[in-house]
């Protein structure tokens, strides 16, 4: 065990996320640093771009946005990031039954449109990054043992130990207490509702292929796709904001996660085959995201759980070990979680619980 982050740190965030990034900025305005440990080698959590350059960057974690989602709209402003409208056209492609061919039918007025991040939603976790200093994040930290001690909280990782006077989680609630080990250990209440709380994006496979041509948006043709035969539900148009480069992206049936890429890879041309033809095969490149293959992320239950599950629950909100340690991430969030927004939301809440609960901390 390597003892050369021994000094005390006000706070620790386990977790580069969404959640952790946007908590450690909203600390830092208040004077307070934190200091960010990152099991994989790359940050963002479940927010992931991929880029190339000259295609369309295409998003394999979270997308969309809401209006509705006022915490997240209020950062992106902040930070002086843009959104635009994602496009869905006046008609889809659905597929009721495998009996019968797809047809084009006509879409209502959309009301409630979603967005996306103009550049990218790793355009806001590059910003946060900025903000905050990427000399306070630590990667391929895996944190393993958490232990209350007279002066604060000891973190240990599989290289190193840490010692704080706070300690934040971000990870998703199942995957704490699936892969850390608590001294002492957590209430039996939190651990009971831990165990049935659902992962956000845990079972979510994103696939998406860019082209040098959109040939969905063509007459009597869409890029939207509704499909209840599959192995894609749904897919949408994925061109960038300045309508330069393109590409399709959707959902993949999360039962097919044990199969290879390849095989996951034709099994989407076939079935854009039926409805645009042979030129789906002339792709540039197929980018997918296999959410529950992330250690990081994912972690199988010990019973089954319901789409957001427990997303939510009051009992995140409560601060552990004699007001050390707290709790958050997008499904501790009371409003949306599960979502972007949620995620926000957390890591305001801890935020505001850390800055009253420890006001000697706030310079």
């Amino acid at each position: 065990m390597n003892n050369k982050n021994a000094a005390l740190h006000t706070v620790l965030i386990i977790g580069a996320g969404l959640s952790g990034l946007t908590l450690a900025y909203y600390l830092k305005k208040k004077g307070i640093t934190a200091r960010l440990l990152e099991a994989r080698s790359r940050i963002g959590g479940r927010i992931f771009t991929s880029y190339q350059e000259g295609t369309a960057p295409l998003e394999i974690g979270a997308t969309w946005l809401g209006k509705k989602h006022q915490a997240l709209n209020n950062l992106l402003t902040e930070l002086d990031l843009g959104i635009f409208e994602q496009i869905l056209g006046d008609s889809a492609i659905y597929e009721p039954i495998s009996t019968s061919p797809p047809q084009l039918v006509s879409l209502p007025p959309n009301n409630d449109p979603s967005y996306r991040i103009r550049g990218g939603s790793s355009i806001l976790i590059n910003t946060l990054v900025e903000k905050i200093g990427k000399e306070n994040i630590l990667l391929e930290q895996i944190v393993t043992n958490i232990s209350s001690t007279t002066n604060g909280i000891s973190v240990k990782t599989k290289t190193d130990e840490f010692q704080a006077n706070l300690i934040v989680s971000t990870l998703p609630p199942f995957l704490l207490i699936s892969t850390i080990e608590f001294e002492p250990n957590l209430p039996e209440a939190l651990k009971k509702i831990t165990a049935a709380t659902h992962t956000w994006m845990g079972e979510s496979i994103k696939v998406g292929l860019r082209y040098s041509r959109p040939f969905w948006r063509a007459e009597n043709s869409s890029g939207t796709i509704f499909s209840n035969v599959g192995p894609i539900p749904e897919m949408y148009d994925h061109a960038d904001a300045e309508e330069q480069y393109f590409s399709i992206k959707g959902f993949f049936n999360g039962a097919y996660f044990s199969i290879s890429k390849k095989e996951r890879l034709e099994m989407v041309l076939t079935q854009l085959e039926k409805y645009y033809g042979p030129q789906v095969r002339n792709f540039v490149s197929y980018e997918e995201g296999v959410w529950r293959n992330e250690p990081f992320t994912y972690a199988p239950y010990d019973q089954h759980v319901l789409p957001h599950q427990n997303n939510g629950h009051a009992i995140f909100s409560d601060v552990l070990m004699n007001g050390k340690f707290y709790l958050a991430g997008s499904e501790t969030a009371e409003q949306y979680p599960g979502y972007m927004e949620g995620a926000v939301r957390s890591a305001q809440r801890v935020a505001k619980q850390i800055i009253e609960n420890h006001s000697s901390l706030v310079s």
